[in-house]
């Protein structure tokens, strides 16, 4: 189906026409050094291009009022002193006789991206417009925006595609006030934002930005803001809200769409956010979305003033996805103290509207996020922020190779490991065929249907012995294989029966009645990314309690990992899965699973009590700062 990108050079042809520091940064450069890294790594050439249009006034007016688009309609005949005194009427932004124009196009880039998503022309796009939108009110311009672009898309599909439920993802640094203001008493959009905020001391210094503004009405617990309190927020920190808050709200959710707000100011190096997240976040922060709503994602530009960090970010989103897998993650250990006190008290405001937040620790009486305080924390100098550029990923040519019997007909998108005529021994050597292949980079990643699972995983140990391996077990099964204890290789076992109790750190039982994806989100992902495997190998036997659209779910999360290396191990009995797997394996989006029905608070209570105690040795596991 491929990935949509939509951009044209007409958007670049407005700029700033008088002195303004607050603006001077919103440059006509931020858009063509973007499509220019896409074009000088390929990656432009992969995708479907796809041409903007001009948005219509019904469009527009789907968010804005008649008085403000007929108010912007008078720019382009405005003289110079005309326009400063117009700009005056708002909030850190400019106009320009051209910007009209341009703000029709930026909206109708983000329309045509979803037309072409939910057609079914592609799977996902990114729009790369100007100007940015997520500021602008419904009647004000605000921070560079003039029509506020995802908020029309998301009425626009509402309206033209029947689309129930709309995830819209804003990791832009700055709040998107103009978009939680469109939805707050809409349940059928929920909007999620992390911005830095300092205590209300962060433009745009909204005290409807902080973490208990959870929308309004029928709204509430639909708005999920997450402040930054402080900067130099790094990998991790963005990762733990990923997992803790914003993926398992997602999947209780269930979106039909997925919008993002992709602003790029969050990156290392923005004078804008001064945070230390590197552009190859942005890869894994996109993968973990695309399987939701079926893999319809479209991401629209919003900040970033960076243009070295911006045009790197940029193309690690496009090439995730156009399905590569993300780079292997970089110095991930837990959140800051800062971070973790953001993260418990949005759980703790958003606990009473999601199940799987209910048992989430509550905040004191004191508002810690709204107060401020001094945190000790040196301010982090622009002069030594220094980070590699991100390394050229190429992707095997061959995506999933498997072993399976002949009689069985093999997946699209796969290829079939030769066997050798000895039925005996012809698993096992092709078994190891296809370690070696992955070893190699020759393929992405793998799929084995095999008699005997503790068998078939003591055969992959044996074959990786320099090698960190995350396994994870799904199913009903006491007859694991002796587990390496030196490091090198980590355990989860999911599992409806009690097991063994953790024998080390890195042996992991988890005993869940229901609610695997949102132990998959909150336990395994962070676990995962902090091991931060070689391979990861994935295995099922039957009497799994994990139906179809889950497991291919946890296939597609976790391809996240290990540069996308993954074997798969299937015990006969679940032959009926070979097909479903292989299809995530080939990068199809996992088909959804649907509301998820809340887990029994016996489990919620068990994972939570599970995650306290392993955060000892796993930092990434944490939810709560000092209270």
């Amino acid at each position: 189906m491929g990935t949509a990108l939509v951009f044209d050079e007409e958007m670049t042809r407005y700029k700033l026409l008088w002195f303004d520091p607050a603006c001077v940064i919103e440059t006509p450069e931020r858009l063509t050094v973007s499509h220019e890294a896409l074009v000088r790594t390929g990656l432009a050439a992969r995708c479907v291009p796809t041409p903007v249009r001009e948005a219509s006034d019904d469009d527009i007016l789907l968010v804005h009022s008649k008085e403000y688009l007929e108010a912007v309609k008078k720019t382009p005949y405005m003289t110079l002193d005309d326009l400063k005194e117009f700009t005056l009427n708002y909030g850190d932004v400019y106009f320009h006789p051209n910007i009209y124009h341009c703000a029709k196009l930026a909206v109708g880039a983000a329309l045509q991206l979803v037309d072409a998503v939910m057609t079914g022309k592609v799977r996902n796009g990114m729009a790369l417009v100007r100007p940015p939108g997520h500021h602008s009110m419904r009647s004000a311009a605000s921070g560079f925006c003039v029509f506020n672009n995802v908020a029309i898309a998301a009425k626009y599909a509402q309206q033209k595609y029947a689309v129930q439920r709309v995830l819209i993802v804003d990791w832009d640094i700055h709040h998107g006030q103009g978009v939680q203001y469109a939805f707050e008493d809409d349940p059928s959009v929920l909007y999620f934002s992390w911005h830095r905020y300092e205590h209300q001391e962060f433009w745009p210094k909204l005290r409807d930005s902080d973490y208990d503004c959870v929308g309004k009405d029928k709204g509430a617990g639909f708005t999920i803001n997450v402040p930054w309190n402080k900067i130099g927020m790094q990998n991790s920190d963005y990762l733990a809200v990923f997992c803790h808050v914003l993926l398992p709200v997602a999947y209780e959710f269930c979106p039909d769409l997925v919008l993002v707000c992709a602003g790029f100011d969050s990156a290392i190096g923005d004078p804008e956010g001064e945070m230390c997240a590197t552009p190859d976040i942005f890869a894994h922060l996109t993968h973990l979305l695309m399987n939701l709503a079926g893999g319809k994602l479209c991401a629209v530009l919003e900040g970033g003033y960076n243009l070295t960090s911006l045009s790197q970010s940029v193309c690690l989103t496009v090439q995730s996805l156009l399905g590569d897998p993300p780079p292997r993650p970089t110095d991930l250990q837990g959140p800051c103290q800062s971070a973790l006190e953001s993260i418990q008290c949005v759980r703790s405001a958003h606990r009473k509207y999601w199940s799987c937040l209910q048992h989430a620790v509550q905040r004191p009486p004191s508002d810690v996020s709204t107060k401020l305080e001094a945190h000790g924390e040196a301010r982090v100098s622009k002069a030594d922020l220094v980070w590699p550029q991100p390394a050229r990923h190429l992707p095997p040519a061959l995506c999933t190779a498997a072993v399976i019997p002949e009689d069985l007909l093999c997946p699209l998108g796969c290829f079939r490991i030769p066997r050798e005529q000895d039925v005996a021994v012809s698993t096992w050597s092709s078994l190891a065929a296809l370690v070696g292949r992955l070893q190699r980079n020759e393929i992405r990643n793998g799929l084995a249907l095999v008699s005997d699972v503790s068998m078939a995983m003591a055969h992959v140990f044996g074959h990786t012995p320099k090698q960190r391996v995350l396994a994870v077990c799904v199913g009903d099964t006491e007859a694991l294989p002796g587990l390496p204890e030196d490091g090198k290789t980590l355990t989860v076992h999911f599992s409806k029966e009690a097991l063994d109790k953790p024998r080390c750190k890195y042996y992991i039982p988890v005993c869940l009645k229901k609610g695997l994806m949102q132990a998959a989100c909150s336990l395994l992902l962070p676990l995962s990314y902090q091991y931060d495997p070689d391979l990861v190998l994935l295995t099922r036997v039957p009497g799994s309690h994990m139906d179809q659209s889950e497991w291919q779910q946890l296939v597609g999360l976790l391809q996240g990992l290990a540069g996308g290396h993954v074997l798969v191990l299937i015990q006969e009995g679940e032959k009926a899965l070979v097909g479903p797997t292989a299809s995530s394996l080939s990068g199809s989006p996992a088909s959804s699973p649907g509301p998820l029905s809340a887990p029994g608070a016996e489990d919620i209570e068990a994972l939570e009590r599970l995650k306290y105690r392993l955060t000892t040795d796993w930092k990434l596991l944490q939810t709560s700062g000092e209270c």
